[in-house]
């Protein structure tokens, strides 16, 4: 599934429940983690859940980078699954051109997840930037 297809299937869902298993569905879905980068210097600050990211240059095309992440949260595994799917595979300026707010705002997950949830949603969103950032610069 790719952003456009879950906006779409998002539209058709009014119950918020239902959308909260379609996250977490996606969640299961995310690709394994190394458990050797579950390291404090690859945690995600700012979410209350565990979360672990890296960034990988795609082997195939090194202008591409790649993101991994975890969390020990289910939705917040949902979450993750939904910013990689916005962002792993791009470029870094592609990254930094990625209204990923809009995309937030269209699914309706401003409305009905926490403040918490929403903080560390962003945090992920943030440090995606920063190593896109760091990519760049290298």
């Amino acid at each position: 599934m790719d952003l456009n297809e879950l906006k779409e299937t998002f539209e058709f869902i009014e119950d918020w429940e239902e959308r909260y298993r379609i996250l977490i569905d996606l969640g299961r879905q995310l690709p394994e983690f190394p458990e050797a980068e579950r390291t404090e210097a690859n945690r995600v600050e700012g979410c209350t859940s565990n979360v672990w990211l890296v960034c990988r240059r795609d082997e195939t095309d090194p202008q591409r980078l790649i993101f991994l992440a975890d969390s020990d949260a289910f939705i917040v595994k949902g979450l993750i699954a939904l910013v990689l799917m916005a962002y792993s595979g791009a470029t870094p300026e592609e990254i930094q051109r990625t209204d990923i707010r809009e995309v937030f705002r269209q699914l309706g997950l401003e409305r009905n997840l926490s403040p918490n949830r929403r903080d560390g949603f962003f945090a992920m969103v943030d440090r995606i930037h920063e190593l896109a950032a760091e990519a760049q610069a290298a």
